[in-house]
This record gives structure tokens, sequence and C-alpha cells, in this order.
């Protein structure tokens, strides 16, 4: 169930507002909608909360898309804070009619022109302690601080700041964000044997309080079994076992199981003296009469951290009692020179260098296992091309915190510039330029604040430049 809270204001220009809502469109128009799939809600900002549709209005694109087309502008004052109250009062309370349903992933998504959020702390801050997530989108370059703490963490893949003229640029990574809390906030079950299995789940407590795990039988395949006190309510199937993982864990072994038995397990976080949503699901271990699965001593590998001369290889799972150890091979294609890295057992992946530029490569990961038994996969990977870098990069202070950026550029492929500048240890704002734009304003810089620029091609990022304000 996703809400997107628009900023509807008399702070938002016409222009900016349809802009916002065309973004919306694009933004939504690759979503499955209905009573088991997605859901989506509108909740414009301004004087007064205006519910535009909640969750259960639309369950078709067509639907939807002419909804939005009729969305009007609301004008008047930026009241984003009794909006917030209707979300999470209403709109995004579960089982209560119309508003979210129980035990899916809620998510809020804040559009929003950064002008006078309001005391917008508190009420995000309940909403996340409720397990929504929180996503924001700022067209505006100040207040980042608020921003930044009404997020869910991590920030820096939550919290977009984009030009309104470019804010289709940022349509996919918001897209798969959302993609990501809808999958990942439910509670999986993995590795499952007759007397064991894995769960994992997305961290929402960021190191603080403790996870409570509460698992028990609920169905036996077997004729039978242990009664008496301290079994499961009504089952005689044996008694309900309690753990915890502290507040950073993602994962937890359930042990002591019995064969071909359907568990329940509920997963409740909780920090502050305050319990959070509980997560709930059901499997069942594998019966005795069945072989166990044989162990993947190597079933996936993946490629990060290109470059122009490196690339980043990774493998799983790390299995470091059955493995001696790994082998990659690896050579450009189509004829060039095989190359070999010997890695340890304890190692999951391995930074191949020395490459050739925009050269695709044939990568193999082998497993040498202690039975004397190999397993390999083998990838493509491709490094960078050479990229033009920026060139030129001069700052002028026009004002009080306000600095002005000039650079050269043009450069066959270019897609737009990134500009990054730092508040601190941990803050950082960016901004997204179309490749026509060679120089650009500043406000609200901090004194000796690190400014960079990089050119964004369709590949990659350039080497950029930096200075200091």
């Amino acid at each position: 169930d996703v809400l997107f809270l628009l900023d509807s204001s008399g702070s938002v220009a016409s222009y900016e507002f349809f802009r916002m809502v065309d973004f919306l469109k694009e933004l939504l128009l690759p979503f499955s909608l209905g009573p088991d799939q997605v859901r989506v809600g509108l909740l414009q900002v301004g004087t007064e909360p205006h519910l535009e549709f909640s969750f259960d209005t639309y369950s078709s694109q067509d639907g939807l898309q002419a909804a939005l087309g009729r969305t009007k502008q609301l004008k008047g004052d930026t009241n984003t804070v009794d909006a917030l109250l209707m979300a999470r009062n209403q709109v995004l309370k579960q089982g209560v009619p119309g508003g979210a349903r129980p035990d899916l992933p809620r998510v809020l998504v804040w559009l929003t022109d950064g002008v006078d959020p309001g005391e917008v702390q508190e009420p995000m801050a309940r909403l996340r302690e409720e397990g929504v997530a929180v996503l924001v989108v700022s067209t505006g370059h100040g207040n980042y601080q608020v921003l930044r703490e009404a997020v869910s963490p991590p920030a820096e893949e939550h919290l977009f700041f984009v030009d309104i003229d470019d804010i289709n640029i940022i349509s996919e990574d918001l897209r798969n964000a959302i993609i990501e809390i809808i999958r990942a906030e439910r509670l999986q079950v993995k590795s499952v044997t007759t007397t064991t299995a894995q769960l994992e789940w997305r961290p929402v407590l960021a190191g603080t309080g403790y996870y409570d795990i509460q698992f028990g039988p609920i169905r036996s395949g077997q004729t039978g079994g242990p009664g008496g006190p301290g079994t499961s309510p009504g089952t005689g199937l044996g008694p309900f076992q309690r753990i915890t993982r502290p507040g950073d864990a993602s994962s937890a072994k359930l042990t002591d199981l019995r064969p071909d038995t359907t568990y329940t397990v509920t997963l409740t976080p909780k920090a502050n003296l305050e319990f959070l949503n509980s997560l709930h699901t059901t499997f069942t271990t594998q019966p005795v009469n069945l072989p166990q699965p044989e162990v993947q001593t190597l079933s996936t590998v993946t490629v990060s951290e290109s470059s122009t001369n490196s690339v980043r290889v990774s493998w799983g799972p790390l299995l470091p009692h059955l493995i001696q150890g790994y082998q990659l091979e690896y050579s450009a294609l189509p004829t060039g020179p095989l190359r070999v890295v010997s890695v340890s057992n304890r190692q999951n992946s391995t930074v191949l260098t020395g490459l050739q530029p925009d050269t695709q490569y044939l990568v193999t990961v082998s497993a040498r296992q202690s039975s004397g038994r190999e397993r390999a996969m083998t990838v493509k990977v491709c490094t960078q091309e050479v990229l033009p870098a920026l060139s030129d990069l001069q700052l002028t202070t026009v004002g009080n915190e306000s600095v002005q950026l000039r650079w050269k550029g043009s450069y066959d492929g270019l897609r737009g510039y990134w500009v990054t500048w730092e508040r601190g240890q941990s803050q950082r704002s960016t901004l997204y330029l179309p490749p026509n734009r060679l120089s650009t304003t500043l406000n609200h810089v901090p004194s000796r604040a690190r400014i960079c620029v990089s050119p964004v091609y369709r590949t990659a990022r350039g080497e950029g430049l930096c200075c200091t304000a």
C-alpha cells in the first residue's frame, strides 16, 4: 500500500504542480494494481488535507491515470503536519475501512518543494515506528536536515533532491526503492531442512532495541506426537519456542524442529518500550524420508564496481567448512590471454585489475570442495570506457551562503551533471542538471563546504572536479 503525500499548497507554482503529477503518472505506470497487488492512494497538502483517492479506489491503470490527470491544485498554506496526522490515523492505519491491509508493507512517498515543511519530525517518527517506510522527493534545496531525518534509513537511498524540470530522471531509482521496500519487508524463510530453517527480514531498528521471535508447530504430517504441559495450544505437537536477536540483526536460525511439520513464526521489533508492527509467516520442514537437497557450494556470481581497468567479482554462498578455495579464470573476448587468480575459502569477492577499457571479459569462478568435487559458474563482464573528465571548475561567492559554479563541458554522449556538496560529516546534498547547463547557483552553502561536479554519461559518471566554498 503506497500513499503519495503531494504538496499542493500555494508555495508550489502551477507549473511545478503539474510537473509533479506527470511525474507520478510515469512513475506508477509499470505497477500492477488490484486488491491482491499494489494499491495507491493520493493525499494532497494544503490549508486542510484533502484525500484525492484512497487505496481501494482504483484497481486498474486506466482509472488511476485518469484520476491523476483530473487532480487539481489546492493552493493555500503548507499544512503538512495535519496531512501526516490524517495519513497515520486514517489512510495508513491497518484494519480500518479504506485503510491499509494488515501484515503488508506500507510506503509513504512525500513530494515537496522543500519550502517551510513545518514540524514534521515527530509525526514522521511515529509513522516509521509503526512500520511505515518513508521516502521524500524535494524539488528545492533547503531544509536538508529536516528532510533527511524524515526518511527511513538508509537516507541516501530514500531521499531525492532534483530540479522540477529534471524530475523524471529519478523515476527509475524511486520506483526501484519502492519495489525493494515492498519485497524486503516480508518475513522470509529459507534453507529449510528436516530440523532447521533460516529466518530473514529487513532491519527496521537501526541497531537499537531487539527482535522477539516466537515459533511453534501448528500441524504435523506424522501421526502421533508429544503432548503435555507447555505444548502448542490445541495441537499437542510440542512447545512454542522464543528467541531474541539484537537490533542490527537481519536473520536467525531456527533449530530443534520436527520433520514434516508446519510451523508459525512471529517476529516483533521492540525499541524504546514501544512495540512495532509484527511480521508473521508459516513454513513446513522437510520429511525425513526425502533426501536432503544438495548443498549449493556456488550458486551466485555477481559483478560490481566496474571501472575502466578493474571490476569486482563476488560469489556465494560462503561455506569455508566445505570449500578448500576458489579460482578465477578470466580473459578478454574474443581471444585475449587467460589469467588465473586463486582466492582463499574465506573470501567471497575479489577485484580483477589490469583490465583494458571498454572491453568484454569472460570470467569463470570455480569452487574446489574438500571432497574433490568442483563447481564452476561463468559470467561476462564489461569494463567502462574512458570518459572525458570535467574541466575548469570555477567557484564565485555571490552572497551570504550562496555560491555560483561554472565549468566547461559539452562532450559526446553526455547526459547531464551531478552536483554534490557536503554539509558536515554525514550530510550531503545532490542536484542533477541537464547537459546544456554549464553553471548553477547554490544557496544555503556553509563555509568550507566541499562542492563537486561530475559529468554523467550513458554508461557511468566521468571524473569530476571539487572545490571548497
